[in-house]
């Protein structure tokens, strides 16, 4: 072999060495996975700028396709389909939140139980149990438990007591049987008016300690309260209806809500 030919041979190996070592590493099955949710995530962000004014569009989300976009993944992690999500889920105070109904499917489709036992417009009773399981969980939500949350001044409460209370008693169930069914959406939207989590949304905290004895409200812009009850004195014991709290059509909540049928059938 003559000197020329051994020379381009070790040229070739080093250059094979090279390109070896600067290869890319092969992608492990979690940046696999990140890929493949961000393909999912830019085809879900062109279905939304198609759909995000139209009517088929829940009023919290309408315009806005970002809201939209997560609104379509959350609702692929749950199982849920596309359009269906846009009719299952609202934004309430910036957190988004499964309809009752809707998390009933979500959970009945995991193959847990959930049965009506008792609803009239002043109590409600709903049982469940986890797919395999031989005990029932029960869960009830009476007017009077309604009553000490404040509850009942609210406008919806006052249309559809008996929808309301199912919804309170859906939300609690599920959490109870199949809370790893839910995916970061445990409440109900119907819970979620005036508060976040179950907890009672705080006051913005004062800008100075001279607000602190009288904070001002800037025109425009509604107070925080605590509670209920101090937003019942503040407006003279007067009750007003929570402005805002239900911005998902109306009309949707009372005719996608055949709470007297039986629940425990297939959503």
């Amino acid at each position: 072999m003559s000197t020329n030919e051994i020379a381009t041979r070790d040229d070739q190996t080093a250059v094979a060495t090279t390109n070896q070592a600067h290869a890319a590493p092969e992608p492990t099955a979690g940046s696999a996975a990140l890929m493949a949710w961000a393909q999912e995530a830019d085809l879900a962000y062109q279905m939304a700028q198609k759909l995000a004014n139209t009517s088929f569009v829940p009023a919290t989300l309408r315009g806005k396709p970002g809201d939209i976009t997560a609104a379509i993944l959350a609702g692929s992690e749950l199982g849920l389909k596309p359009m269906a999500t846009l009719k299952s889920i609202d934004v309430i105070q910036g957190t988004p939140a499964l309809r009752a109904h809707a998390m009933r499917a979500v959970v009945q489709k995991q193959g847990h139980q959930i049965e009506l036992v008792e609803s009239t417009p002043e109590r409600c009773v709903l049982r469940g149990r986890r797919k395999g399981a031989d005990n029932w969980q029960t869960v009830e939500w009476t007017t009077a438990r309604a009553s000490q949350l404040g509850l009942l001044g609210k406008a919806e409460w006052k249309k559809q007591p008996q929808t309301m209370l199912v919804a309170r008693a859906t939300g609690e169930l599920c959490r109870l049987i199949a809370s790893d069914a839910l995916h970061g959406m445990p409440y109900v939207a119907e819970e979620l008016e005036g508060t976040v989590h179950a907890e009672v949304v705080p006051a913005k905290e004062p800008l100075s300690v001279a607000a602190l004895t009288n904070p001002p409200t800037p025109s425009g812009v509604q107070r925080t309260f605590a509670t209920d009850a101090e937003y019942s004195v503040e407006l003279g014991g007067t009750d007003q209806p929570d402005a805002g709290s239900w911005e998902s059509d109306a009309a949707d909540n009372s005719t996608e809500w055949p709470e007297t049928t039986q629940p425990g059938s297939a959503a």
